[in-house]
């Protein structure tokens, strides 16, 4: 097939993981209102998850099937960029909502552990350091542990969402109908796993920057699309915790995928470095964001006008890294 047709095929199958992942996140968001679990668990941790599912089984597929790592680190740093610039993008939107609403001080200590998750993609991806243990990379069990120190911290906010739903479906219809639209959705990540190889040929792209841009804006669409629905509604705390629980999420999907991968260590790729370097950029003013924000400023009325220039600086940063690929 030529090159429209494949770019045609990427299209639907980006669409159709859209669709199927805002449902999802609607299922999730029913949950939140049914139950007691803390909100900042809930976005960080469930919401997070469903909504990282494109990236868990595109990386898998990337590691497994179609045996190529560099699109396993392009898709997980490319997402996570993206996701930061989905933050910044709200920033600039809804700055005047977010100073007014309630955010969990957990999101703050999860974006310390996304940095420095990224100074260890530094050591890894730029300057090649890496060590195994039992032919594992050190990395991925570093990452492992931090992701579970991450669940902890959100499991433990003290932020709630008090919003009730009428809504008929019990706890059970939305779990069996989450699991069925949850196998759909997987079966559309490892086409398009497919897909974005084919496309990384004909157009003769890397395939870190293929993962990046392709795999990496696809994949996080889900985040995209269900973050803004959350900044509609005023509900930060979530929308935030969506966007930091899924990067922590992605770099735990990309210590797996290393685990999984038998040809080495998927963190020696190379052309990401500009991905690490402005990931970290965006990750740091996220948590300046924050920051003044658990320092509860928010009667300055001039704060909004700095979220929304911080949010105009972690934008920039996406678009330098696309510039300079």
């Amino acid at each position: 097939m030529s090159l429209v047709v494949w770019s045609l095929c990427y299209l639907v199958l980006a669409a159709l993981v859209v669709i199927l992942s805002i449902k999802l996140a609607n299922y999730v968001d029913l949950i939140d209102k049914k139950t007691n679990i803390s909100g900042a668990f809930i976005g960080g941790v469930v919401l997070a998850a469903v909504t990282s599912l494109p990236e868990l089984f595109t990386s898998f597929s990337a590691v497994v099937i179609v045996k190529e790592p560099s699109l396993v680190i392009g898709n997980i740093l490319g997402s996570n960029l993206f996701n930061i610039t989905i933050f910044g993008i709200v920033m600039i939107i809804w700055s005047k909502n977010f100073s007014k609403a309630s955010v969990g001080k957990s999101h703050f200590k999860i974006t310390m552990f996304t940095l420095f998750l990224f100074a260890l993609m530094f050591l890894a991806v730029i300057l090649g350091v890496d060590y195994s243990v039992f032919s594992i990379s050190i990395y991925s069990l570093i990452i492992i542990l931090t992701y579970i120190f991450s669940i902890k911290y959100m499991a433990n906010d003290d932020s709630d969402n008090d919003e009730q739903t009428n809504n008929p479906l019990t706890i059970k219809q939305i779990a069996v109908r989450f699991v069925i639209l949850a196998v759909i959705l997987v079966s559309a990540s490892i086409a398009i796993t497919y897909v974005t190889d084919i496309l990384a040929d004909g157009f003769k792209l890397g395939a870190t920057i293929a993962g990046a841009l392709f795999l990496g804006i696809a994949t996080s669409l889900p985040e995209l699309t269900s973050t803004f629905a959350l900044a509609r509604k005023s509900n930060f705390n979530a929308a935030t915790g969506n966007i930091l629980g899924s990067g922590v999420f992605n770099f735990a999907i990309l210590s797996v995928s290393d685990i999984l991968y038998r040809g080495g260590s998927v963190y020696r790729v190379n052309g990401s470095g500009s991905l690490v370097i402005f990931g970290f950029i965006a990750t740091l003013i996220t948590g300046l964001c924050l920051y003044l924000k658990n320092k509860k400023l928010n009667d300055n009325t001039n704060l909004s006008v700095v979220y929304r220039i911080m949010g105009v600086l972690i934008v920039i940063c996406y678009i330098l890294f696309i510039v300079l690929s």
